[in-house]
C-alpha cells in the first residue's frame, strides 16, 4: 500500500480500534483536530482501504460459543486447485473465525469458535475431514484466552 499515514492518521486509527463508535465530534476532540478536518481524515483512510469496516465485538460467551479451537491442517498437496477448493469452503463455515495459510509442519491454521467439544466433533466429521485432500488434522482447544485484541499496533517499525 502506498498510502502514508501521519502522526494524526495514526491517533484516528489508534481512537477508532478502541471506540468505533465515537462521534466525529468526540473524534475530532480526542485526537486534537477540528471536526471538519477529521472527518476529512477518516474518510480518506476508509477510500484508502486502511479502515475496511466497523464492527461490533460480541462476547462469545454470551451466545454460549464457550470453545475455541486452534486447527493444525496438512493437504496431500499443496497445488493451486486444492488450496483454492480448502480456502473457498473454509470461507463459507461460519465456525472458523481465522484461516492462514501457513509455513512449516501445516498448511493452514484455523480459529473455530463453537458452543462444546460435540459441535466440534460433528464439524470435523461433517465438514472438515468431508474435503477432498486433507491429509491430517491437529485440534488444540483453548483453556482460556489470556489476551485478546482486535486493535493493530500502531507504533512505527
Amino acid at each position: 500500500m502506498s498510502f502514508k499515514l501521519d502522526s494524526i492518521d495514526r491517533r484516528i486509527l489508534g481512537v477508532l480500534q478502541e471506540e468505533g463508535r465515537l462521534s466525529n465530534v468526540e473524534l475530532a476532540e480526542r485526537v486534537g483536530l477540528t471536526p471538519a478536518p477529521c472527518l476529512r481524515r477518516v474518510r480518506t483512510l476508509e477510500k484508502a482501504g486502511v479502515i475496511q469496516r466497523y464492527a461490533a465485538l460480541v462476547d462469545p460467551n454470551a451466545l454460549a460459543l464457550g470453545v475455541t479451537v486452534f486447527a493444525q491442517v496438512t493437504l496431500d498437496k499443496q497445488v493451486k486447485q486444492q488450496l483454492e477448493v480448502f480456502e473457498k469452503s473454509v470461507q463459507r463455515w461460519p465456525e472458523v473465525m481465522d484461516c492462514y495459510l501457513m509455513t512449516g509442519d501445516s498448511d493452514y491454521l484455523l480459529r473455530i469458535v463453537l458452543p462444546d467439544v460435540a459441535a466440534y466433533e460433528r464439524f470435523l466429521n461433517g465438514s472438515l475431514t468431508q474435503l477432498p485432500g486433507v491429509a491430517s488434522i491437529k485440534s488444540s482447544l483453548a483453556l482460556r484466552q489470556v489476551k485478546y485484541s482486535s486493535a493493530l499496533p500502531l507504533r512505527l517499525y
